[in-house]
């Protein structure tokens, strides 16, 4: 997983409400991420915090740390398993643990973010939530949306058939290259410093990532369209260590709580106001939005998917598929 926001790192940010006295704090939460300070994922871990002293009078504080500062997303886990971090953002890496976090990121599976959002807050969500506490000792308390990947090419992609032959870039994931080989392109697993010089030289023709990302990498100098497959919808958890959230009161477990709601509804405000500046910068730096055939991409590529997930979860995926039929 990775967030391609780049502005400079810095190596900390204290999430605090001033007005607290410091004298009041009893505790203080340390919260390290990947992303950066522009990223809505840190602003709303921000808010977490701000809420959270509000809530407490004070009494428990949280440090964020953006910028990878305290530790890769691996390490913050093993961390949090060990007691020595309290929080992080987290997703379908949590898998390694809780089998059921794969489906944070499955392709096709959620054809709207309204979809997603009915599994995530549903009792599919609930299940993948406890087995990861059950299994990683790592508890969810909200939930922050990712931007869909598109595809970008120079020339229009409207159906399946219009990918026939196409050489494309896709993370070094077999999921990925089995799903977008189903679909007729010709994927090529390829490390991300590549794709600029790969796709400005000729050596593939398209690639696909979040806007976020097409913004940030500069593709728009390099790729004339942008089709709206949306093929992966996904989320992310922000997380407490387990062994962090028994230190707290049940008053205190009720704020973090109320916190974390208020920072998912602030992350949410955020996160569509990105997506829409991103695809108005995109179009301002020339590139074409298409709107493909959706459902004819999310049904040619579904044995694949379906080839790929683990036993555990098939039935989930496919009555995810069958639902939206």
């Amino acid at each position: 997983m990775s967030i391609n926001w780049t502005l400079p790192a810095v190596a900390l940010t204290a999430a605090t409400l001033l007005s607290a006295p410091l004298s009041a704090q009893e505790m203080t939460l340390q919260l390290g991420h990947l992303a950066n300070e522009d990223n809505p994922w840190h602003k709303a871990s921000v808010r977490f915090g701000e809420e959270l002293a509000e809530l407490t009078d004070g009494r428990i504080a949280v440090e964020v740390f953006p910028n990878e500062s305290l530790g890769k997303e691996i390490d913050l886990i093993n961390g949090m398993q060990l007691g020595t971090v309290d929080m992080t953002i987290t997703g379908e890496s949590l898998q390694n643990w809780a089998p059921m976090a794969a489906l944070l990121a499955v392709p096709y599976a959620y054809s709207s973010i309204e979809h997603m959002d009915e599994v995530a807050s549903g009792e599919i969500g609930d299940q993948i939530e406890q087995q990861i506490i059950d299994n990683a000792q790592i508890r969810p308390i909200a939930y922050f949306a990712r931007g869909p990947r598109e595809l970008t090419s120079n020339r229009p992609i409207e159906s399946p058939d219009d990918l026939d032959g196409l050489k494309m870039r896709v993370p070094n994931v077999p999921l990925f290259v089995d799903v977008w080989s189903a679909l007729g392109a010709q994927p090529t697993p390829m490390a991300f410093s590549e794709v600029f010089t790969s796709l400005q030289n000729g050596t593939i023709d398209a690639q696909e990532n979040p806007l976020a990302l097409i913004r940030s990498a500069s593709f728009n100098e390099v790729q004339d369209y942008v089709n709206m497959t949306d093929h992966v919808r996904s989320w992310i958890y922000l997380t407490i260590a387990e062994s962090t959230w028994n230190q707290l009161s049940e008053e205190d477990q009720a704020a973090v709580m109320e916190a974390a709601a208020r920072a998912q509804e602030y992350e949410r405000e955020l996160f569509e106001e990105s997506i829409a500046a991103d695809r108005a910068y995109l179009e301002e730096n020339g590139m074409t939005f298409v709107e493909v055939d959706q459902p004819a991409f999310a049904a040619q590529a579904k044995d694949a998917v379906l080839n790929n997930v683990n036993d555990e979860i098939k039935p989930i995926v496919e009555d995810l598929f069958a639902s939206q039929q």
